[in-house]
């Protein structure tokens, strides 16, 4: 009987304590959800939202569009070489200044009609009138001048044969496939030096022969100090009434009609730079539709400057008007490697409104324009290059842009 209570027991007490786990299993698993947190209120009521577009859309009428004169073109897409703006300074090109000495000693005088620094002279023009000193040493130092202006001439006889030569081999190796423009060019300014130096040493050996056969006759007269070439009187180193000695610098004269443009190129853009192609000059802050002069790379004697890293670049331009002075800085344009296919419109087409964003209308109907926002990377001459916007062939306003704009915000009816 106690073996049948015993096992009695134990069955009770296992099923009370199944009992007790089913119980706390129903309780983990039905555990009452916590009560959900109110949703806030929408801080606004939107009754319809508005895109951009339809804020940006004007319908005009049938006399408005006529009085308007509206142009319609295309979105183009054209090769557009990539260029960068770097500042540059006018400078006057290599052998375009001479400088005139006196060919002996003398009192200087002053011509018929004086010039002062800054004057624009002609070749031949007289500058200064030199009355000769007879003395004996005087009659030494004019024998030893002629002797020295001899040998001047003739070696500047020497350094044009060469100069000629070099210019026409590189030419030749030009027109045979084998060279460079930049060669030719080089060839050509160092020809264009040695003229004028044989230009200069002819003219000072005949002032020289002229006087020292005045003064074998008994016959010196004051000689005539002219301009060697066309151009600015750009210093006067001597005055009327003073005694000079034989070679004694008097003025400079500098031709200005062409001027050379130098760029310093930081030294980690010369890779990107193509200085093979002529670049554009204007203005530091020049506006988009300020006119710009095209520039042609030159070659010239190799500067840098260690302390700011760069390397200068020589472009040459006219400049018959004078409208650029020596140490002027301006503007240069400068085209880079590699040409890219971008969206491009006519700066005619984009309009900027009050905050600076740029815009294009694109006819949308009959009459119905809508205002498009577009990105302008660049300009390529009177083209704006697009970085986002319409793509190539979209139909946009060509002409009457601002017009357009202006009767779409109200400043005009």
């Amino acid at each position: 009987m106690s073996r049948l209570q015993g096992a009695a027991t134990t069955v009770l007490t296992l099923a009370t304590a199944a009992a007790v786990g089913a119980a706390a299993w129903w309780l983990v698993t039905n555990k009452p959800a916590a009560p959900k947190a109110d949703k806030p209120a929408p801080a606004a009521a939107v009754a319809k939202v508005v895109k951009e577009d339809d804020l940006n859309t004007i319908t005009l009428t049938e006399e408005a569009e006529k009085r308007l004169g509206l142009t319609v073109g295309a979105v183009e897409s054209k090769a557009v070489r990539p260029a960068r703006v770097y500042g540059g300074e006018v400078t006057i090109p290599v052998g375009r200044t001479v400088l005139v000495a006196a060919p002996l000693g003398g009192v200087l005088k002053a011509p018929a009609t004086a010039v002062v620094a800054g004057q624009a002279v002609k070749k031949g023009q007289p500058i200064f009138q030199l009355s000769p000193l007879l003395t004996p040493d005087g009659r030494a130092t004019l024998t030893a001048s002629l002797t020295d202006a001899e040998g001047q001439v003739n070696n500047a006889k020497s350094q044009l044969d060469l100069a000629r030569l070099a210019m026409e081999r590189a030419k030749r190796v030009l027109k045979e496939g084998a060279g460079s423009q930049r060669l030719v060019d080089e060839a050509q300014a160092a020809w264009d030096l040695a003229t004028k130096t044989l230009d200069a040493a002819n003219a000072r050996r005949a002032i020289l022969a002229k006087v020292m056969g005045d003064v074998d006759a008994g016959t010196a007269a004051p000689v005539a100090i002219d301009a060697p070439q066309d151009g600015i009187l750009r210093v006067v180193s001597a005055m009327p009434g003073q005694t000079v000695p034989s070679g004694a610098a008097l003025f400079e004269v500098a031709d200005l009609s062409a001027v050379w443009v130098r760029v310093p190129l930081p030294v980690g853009d010369l890779d990107g730079v193509d200085r093979t192609e002529p670049a554009r000059v204007g203005k530091l802050s020049a506006s988009s539709s300020a006119s710009q002069v095209t520039a042609k790379p030159v070659a010239a004697p190799p500067s840098a400057n260690p302390l700011a890293a760069t390397v200068d670049v020589y472009y040459e331009l006219p400049n018959a008007d004078g409208h650029l002075a020596p140490g002027q800085r301006v503007g240069v344009t400068v085209p880079l490697a590699g040409a890219k296919d971008a969206p491009v419109v006519p700066w005619s087409a984009v309009v900027f409104d009050v905050h600076g964003g740029t815009w294009v209308y694109e006819p949308a109907a009959a009459r119905t324009f809508v205002r498009r926002r577009v990105a302008v990377r660049s300009t390529a001459g009177p083209d704006a290059v697009l970085a986002g916007g319409p793509a190539a062939g979209t139909r946009v306003v060509t002409a009457g842009v601002q017009e357009l704009f202006g009767a779409e915000t109200g400043f005009i009816k």
